[in-house]
């Protein structure tokens, strides 16, 4: 099995996601002569990121939602946990089972915190713990709950709206969360921020993430487990991204990892892998003088000021020290910051779009850990290209159900596919 990207310091008692097994699942729709699903067996391992990718209409998001039963399985079994939910009361599966969509899919008459009270409330939590809950979950999701939590989703961006819809997911501490395109419809750069915070997330909660996505270099960012399909929810292949770059197992693979395979390999290689340089740091009220001599004496180009709470607000050059008496907290929108878990290729592109040879790096609630210079990504990178990837087994992942089915005058069937 692959070494779970986001808990390689944790133990079994860290994880609390639930182990999922899908057993000769297979969907067939009325009137239809191919299975949408056929007879797909898939492991899950629990507190890992999988993520099924393929080409539209490949039956990847039917796959998806028959594990928490939006769509019922014509027949196979789904086990949770060890156990077989095929036969229980769906809505009792669903709440035991996060579940984000585009945009969040969040109630656009519901302030946030009502939003995200949804599951809570119809488990008969009491206010007290709805509330403390609420306030938690938004903290994990980066949204200051005093600013957040009484706003309508109106009045919030598109990636605000994701990390609600995300927090919305995980407030009954389910073990499972699903996730069918959740990044799709945000601008690239916040699609990279919500990615590096779902990461951020799970190293926190450590879930068991079953993500659908239409992008393959999404998929090898997030998931430690990648599954392949094609018409039919087809396995091609069910791996490591390490694996699946280095070795594709079919010309269908092949053509859908595309021809850029040899770059995709700088994406397996993240920021907390790498050393990063300790950075000169201040807060509001502190004398620019003082903070000029330490820049100075340490060697260093600039000093970044941090808020109350250990994150950045903006980077003083040398220059802008000498001019100023006292420092301000004024937030500098444009300031070159990455997660710990991004990857090398989201750290050059931010130093590369703010013109600066070097970037922030923030962890857990964006508190600040460093700064990551391109010298020290060109580093990373041939080091990473000149490695050997080890040999680690992959969960179970195979199809043993016949999905083409021929007709009475001996021609087969045309796909119909799968909305999607």
């Amino acid at each position: 099995m692959s070494e779970n990207k986001n808990s390689e310091t944790l133990t079994a008692q860290d994880v609390t996601g639930a182990s999922i097994m899908l057993e000769e699942v297979t969907k067939t729709y009325p009137g239809q002569k191919k299975s949408a699903v056929g007879g797909l067996t898939l492991e899950i391992p629990a507190g890992s990121i999988v993520m099924f990718v393929g080409p539209s209409g490949c039956g990847k998001t039917t796959t998806l939602k028959m594990i928490n039963r939006l769509i019922e399985p014509t027949s196979g079994k789904i086990v949770i946990n060890g156990e077989d939910v095929t036969g229980m009361n769906g809505d009792e599966l669903r709440r035991r089972i996060g579940y984000v969509i585009q945009a969040g899919g969040l109630f656009p008459h519901m302030t946030v915190a009502t939003n995200i009270a949804m599951v809570p409330k119809m488990l008969g939590w009491s206010k007290e713990k709805i509330a403390a809950r609420v306030d938690e979950l938004l903290e994990l999701v980066s949204l200051d709950p005093d600013l957040y939590r009484d706003r309508f989703p109106k009045e919030l961006s598109g990636g605000q709206q994701q990390r609600v819809g995300v927090a919305r997911a995980l407030a009954a501490d389910p073990p499972v969360l699903l996730m069918d395109e959740p990044f799709g419809a945000v601008d690239p750069i916040t699609r990279q921020r919500l990615q590096d915070e779902l990461l951020n997330i799970q190293s926190e909660v450590q879930k068991t993430i079953v993500c659908v996505t239409h992008d393959f270099d999404e998929a090898v960012k997030l998931g430690d487990w990648i599954a392949i399909f094609n018409e039919g929810a087809q396995l091609e292949q069910y791996d490591s991204p390490e694996r699946i770059l280095a070795n594709p197992a079919s010309e269908f693979v092949e053509n859908f990892i595309g021809s850029g395979a040899g770059l995709k390999q700088l994406t397996l290689t993240r920021v907390n892998e790498v050393d990063l340089e300790e950075a000169i740091t201040t807060t509001p009220g502190k004398r620019a003088s003082d903070v000029l001599s330490q820049v100075q004496g340490a060697g260093r180009k600039y000093a970044v000021v941090l808020d109350s709470r250990g994150r950045p607000l903006r980077r003083l050059d040398r220059r802008q020290l000498s001019r100023a008496e006292i420092i301000d907290g004024t937030y500098d929108q444009n300031l070159p910051v990455v997660g710990e878990q991004a990857t090398l290729n989201d750290a050059l592109d931010t130093m590369l779009v703010a013109s600066s040879e070097s970037a922030l790096v923030t962890g857990r609630r964006d508190v600040l850990l460093g700064t990551i210079t391109v010298q020290t990504v060109m580093e990373a990178i041939a080091a990473a290209n000149s490695a050997q990837d080890g040999d680690h087994s992959a969960p179970v992942g195979l199809n043993s159900g016949a999905i083409n089915v021929v007709d009475i005058e001996g021609e087969a069937a045309k796909p119909d596919g799968e909305p999607v």
